[in-house]
């Protein structure tokens, strides 16, 4: 199965989905139309080939995932925000009007804050915690290694725990089901089949570029790094940890972006736990959520051409 390039992501009541140097959000709107905009990527990359080379450009696609993936958020949230108060609204109304310019400036500033800080949480709570949870175990146990296979155990926990605590919420519920409907999407082109609501609502709803399959891989790549910390000090194995989340996320994407573009037997039994966690991210959607996603793969992607290719061998 020959890789399209396309990736994306869920967002409120819609899908992002990212080709190359653009990406699109779909949105369905309150009134029941679709709302969609386009936007290229800022191309760094471009300007800077080191940030192309191995493990590096793991780093930087997970940072720029996060980015574009709050920036989507924000907007597909800015169609159901509840209206302000009518002394709030006349509140805003008095105010001087903001430039653009200022705007564009606020909104950057609050980007970045936004992923500094989930970055921080995600670290806090899927890093530093396990690794205290396992100081606890290794009074009973002294082997190291055992240890250290608890402490990803206990990682893993926490993040099926964050999982399913969040799809209790009726918004993210919905959110997977679009999330299932994105993949769908890609599945449905990568298998050769016209991209329709029919073809779609019939495709796997997992997949193995998932950045949920991600996640796990950073979960087992890091039992591994961590297995090489031998240091006494409980502190410096704990700084020693957070430096090398970098390079985690790097080689997690290596792996994760070989296993996409494999057909390969033992890639696929890599893959599969990472398929089979997408069960507590992906739902299965409904046709009118598929509407959205595809609304979303043709804006930047151009499925007929990709699908003759593959029907000419190329």
């Amino acid at each position: 199965m020959k890789s399209s390039g396309i990736g994306g992501q869920a967002v409120i009541e819609g899908v992002m989905m990212k080709n190359r140097d653009k990406y699109a959000v779909a949105v369905r709107k309150p009134d029941n139309n679709i709302e969609v905009i386009v936007k290229n990527c800022s191309g760094i990359s471009d300007r800077h080939k080191f940030l192309k080379l191995p493990i590096i450009r793991g780093v930087y696609n997970f940072i720029d995932s996060l980015i574009v993936g709050m920036s989507t958020l924000s907007y597909s949230a800015s169609f159901y925000e509840d209206d302000e108060p009518d002394e709030k609204e006349k509140e805003k109304a008095a105010k001087k009007p903001k430039t653009k310019e200022q705007e564009a400036k606020e909104e950057k500033a609050m980007m970045t804050f936004t992923v500094i800080l989930s970055i921080v949480m995600a670290v806090l709570i899927f890093m530093v915690a396990p690794y205290y949870v396992s100081r606890l175990f290794a009074l009973f146990v002294r082997n190291d290694t055992a240890v250290i296979i608890i402490e990803g155990i206990v990682r893993l926990a926490f993040f099926v725990a964050y999982v399913k605590l969040i799809s209790l919420m009726k918004d993210i519920k919905r959110v997977y089901m679009y999330h299932g409907a994105e993949h769908k999407c890609i599945n449905c082109i990568e298998h050769g089949m016209e991209l329709n609501v029919e073809n779609v609502l019939k495709s796997s709803k997992e997949h193995k570029r998932c950045g949920t399959s991600f996640l796990l891989i950073v979960m087992c790549i890091s039992i591994v790094f961590f297995m090489f910390i031998r240091v006494d000090s409980p502190v410096l194995r704990l700084v020693l940890r957070l430096l090398l989340v970098p390079v985690i996320a790097g080689v997690s994407y290596e792996v994760l972006r070989f296993a996409g573009n494999s057909d390969s037997k033992f890639m696929d039994i890599v893959s599969k736990p990472g398929l089979w966690l997408q069960h507590l991210t992906t739902s299965e959607p409904d046709a009118s959520m598929v509407e959205v996603a595809i609304a979303s793969v043709e804006a930047v992607f151009d499925w007929r051409t990709y699908i003759q290719n593959l029907k000419d061998g190329n």
